[in-house]
């Protein structure tokens, strides 16, 4: 059985680019296109990245936005994803052209769909749509998210979904309500980046869900970021306003090196 481990970021990952990952170039034969579809008559709109120049089926990825909802962001981490050989999917958590204006307005739509009951549903809908696509091997399916998304992607793994490339959850939602039941049927392999100095997650909440984990001996990859505060992914974080928000290149870098090496082995 696997185990928890605890890890801390190098700082030796950091000599890569003087961009954010977010903003390094892809293969011009990645592209990325609407896909729309419904969902209990609602109408959402997701995004599918994909490398034409690869034939055959090939590992799919579902990515699960922030709570700024389906904007260039999570669409550019999809291509990147695209650009390592995956087919990647964006979901729709809040439908078709709803996007946050600011982070009040974001907070609302990310509490009214954060009930676990209400997310997951939509979540395993876009698992759906992901494994359907001709180009994905059905078998070969990971998740991943960020903030919100990260929480969603937790969420998933504490409900016992089986998924052979694994979820990882860039600073997400650490509370779950579901922790303690679900840690007991969490199969698939998890891996959680989180920034040691977040503000938005209590101290006391990420030493609950570390032992929780821990005590489970649940296969969940727990890694600390040194420095970095929430949002430390996404390039102009700071920019929001929100005192604790903002961009940290070290734990950018090591937490993508990190899930690409994740992905390359729970995919082989």
């Amino acid at each position: 059985m696997k185990h928890l481990f605890v890890v801390v970021t190098s700082f030796l990952l950091l000599q890569c680019s003087s961009l954010p990952t977010a903003e390094q170039p892809v293969k011009p034969t990645v592209t990325g296109n609407a896909l729309e579809y419904k969902l209990d008559g609602k109408t959402y709109e997701g995004f599918l990245a994909m490398d034409s120049s690869i034939t055959g089926k090939r590992p799919g990825v579902l990515v699960i936005h922030e709570w700024w909802g389906v904007n260039d962001y999570p669409k550019q981490r999809a291509k990147q994803l695209a650009d390592l050989g995956y087919v990647a999917f964006v979901m729709d958590v809040y439908g078709k052209g709803i996007l946050a204006k600011d982070h009040v307005e974001a907070g609302k739509l990310s509490s009214a769909n954060g009930d676990p009951k209400i997310l997951l549903k939509k979540i395993y809908k876009a698992l759906e749509i992901l494994k359907s696509n001709p180009n994905v091997d059905p078998n070969k399916i990971g998740a991943i998210g960020y903030c919100f998304g990260g929480g969603g992607v937790i969420e998933l793994a504490l409900d016992g979904v089986d998924l052979k490339g694994g979820v990882v959850s860039f600073h997400g939602m650490l509370g779950s309500k579901n922790l303690v039941i679900g840690v007991k049927k969490i199969k698939t392999n998890v891996l959680v980046h989180h920034g040691a100095d977040d503000p938005f997650i209590p101290k006391n909440v990420v030493e609950t869900f570390v032992k929780t984990i821990a005590d489970a001996k649940a296969p969940v990859t727990f890694v600390s970021h040194p420095g970095a505060v929430h949002g430390f992914t996404r390039p102009g974080a700071d920019k929001h306003g929100l005192p604790g928000l903002a961009y940290n290149e070290k734990a950018d870098y090591a937490s993508f090196e990190s899930m690409k090496d994740f992905f390359a082995k729970n995919f082989k």
